[in-house]
């Protein structure tokens, strides 16, 4: 993202501020200095700081006081402390009280800058949050389809322009994807809105039922048929019929469909008189139609009739960059149904969920949020209150490849390089993210000879 990136130096000691200053201004940071917590609450509340790099120890109003300030108040900047090697345990606490990293004296320059590098990507992301609110219910959102990305803005104009005709539409993605609701988005907008929309999921009805629900039946047509019945073709009469997973249809009903389409009429069951029907169909399907043709389960007529206006829902995993408008609908969304305040999603949280890989899509992020919702104490949900799928998953996936092949030795060498790497080859940062001294992270990279960049092909 391109904007100004504004930090505050906040130090007692004179030399140590300009030495970080200096260090910070020559990468094209635009720095403030304080000379105590007074004079830097002060600057901060003016507004334009995007990150607070501050001592602890600086005498009545130090730097502990001042974390404890910022991260009182609403859209305030990132905090990184700056603490002695003897008080680990006071930074520790600072992290949990909301800092986004701590740093120990002496200050290694390589370590700084890699701590000010996240602190800024996390802050983009709050930054593109905020846009994404505004956008909430602008072209980020058709009924409630939520998505800002460009997979998703192609969709919500051609959902707007198929709304208007009569055109069958089959929506194809996998599941959790939201078809329902774009099914739902193309009736609401479209001239037959005043008539009903009958949804039914074809593979959860047995055949011998789904044939009665979709058709009807009359008066002793079956054991149990005691009176007359319409089905779902008659009741959305005028209006639109989701089918849902067709690709689950059996032959003989994909046929009865077929007519139905062709002839505009449909037959109830142990019925002789055909019944005119105008309704507009929307399909959907998790399974590849085409595969489903060639093996012989899935009519190639059908799917043709079906298809007059086609396309896929990415899976959320390739759009991520909707991720944060839809935890703000979530968000508001659940606050009115349980009529709370509504919480809000810490940075650290929000980096474990644009990193996992959902495999459940749209319709999992909501439960993990519901579920965090319910765990969660105070207003800001935290990455203690993800579950461990999310949490340990996200970072496997960010750091990890596939390694069930491999052996333990080199499945350590590929650990070792990979945790270097996310660190920026910081060893005390990549010591830290693997749980280990940093002693013992020094022998084990000179036991393996991983020693730069460029050696990493030739070690992993």
């Amino acid at each position: 993202m391109s904007y100004s990136k504004n930090i505050l130096v906040v130090d007692d000691e004179k030399y140590q501020r300009e030495i970080l200053a200096e260090i910070l201004s020559s990468e094209g940071f635009d720095v403030q200095t304080a000379r105590d917590g007074h004079e830097a609450l002060s600057i901060i509340h003016r507004g334009g700081i995007d990150l607070v790099l501050t001592d602890q120890k600086m005498g009545s109003f130090d730097g502990f006081s001042l974390l404890k300030s910022v991260v009182a108040g609403e859209n305030q900047p990132l905090v990184i402390l700056i603490t002695a090697f003897g008080t680990i345990d006071l930074a520790v606490d600072a992290i949990k009280i909301g800092a986004f990293d701590y740093l120990t004296k002496p200050i290694n320059k390589e370590e700084l800058l890699v701590a000010v590098k996240q602190a800024f990507e996390n802050i983009d992301l709050r930054k593109q949050n905020t846009r994404l609110k505004e956008e909430l219910y602008g072209k980020g959102r058709i009924e409630s389809i939520i998505g800002s990305s460009g997979a998703m803005l192609e969709i919500f104009k051609i959902v707007r322009k198929v709304a208007v005709s009569n055109a069958t539409v089959l929506v194809r993605g996998e599941s959790g994807t939201g078809k329902e609701l774009i099914a739902r988005a193309i009736h609401n907008l479209s001239p037959r809105r005043l008539a009903s929309l009958c949804s039914i999921n074809c593979a959860a009805i047995p055949d011998t039922l789904l044939e009665s629900e979709l058709f009807g039946y009359e008066k002793g047509a079956f054991t149990g048929a005691d009176s007359r019945k319409e089905g779902l073709f008659e009741t959305a009469n005028n209006g639109t019929i989701f089918l849902d997973e067709i690709g689950d249809l059996s032959l003989p009903l994909q046929a009865k469909i077929l007519r139905a389409i062709q002839e505009r009429c449909v037959r109830r069951l142990g019925g002789k008189e055909e019944i005119k029907i105008n309704v507009r169909i929307v399909a959907a399907t998790n399974k590849n139609l085409e595969k489903e043709m060639k093996d012989g389960r899935f009519r190639e007529d059908l799917y043709y009739r079906l298809n007059i206006v086609g396309f896929i829902v990415p899976p959320l995993r390739e759009r991520k960059t909707d991720i944060p408008l839809l935890l703000e609908h979530f968000l508001s969304k659940h606050a009115e149904i349980n009529k709370t305040e509504r919480k809000k999603i810490s940075p650290k949280a929000l980096n474990l969920l644009m990193q996992y890989s959902w495999p459940g899509n749209v319709r999992q992020l909501e439960s993990v949020i519901e579920r965090a919702l319910v765990l969660c104490d105070g207003l800001e949900i935290k990455e203690t209150d993800l579950p461990v799928e999310v949490s340990s998953k996200a970072f496997v996936s960010a750091t990890l490849p596939d390694v069930s092949h491999y052996s333990l030795e080199e499945m350590e060498k590929t650990a070792l390089v990979k945790a270097m790497e996310g660190c920026g080859w910081v060893m005390a940062r990549a010591a830290r993210k693997l749980g280990v001294t940093y002693r013992t992270l020094q022998y084990r990279l000179d036991k393996y000879n991983i020693r730069k960049r460029e050696e990493l092909n030739q070690n992993v």
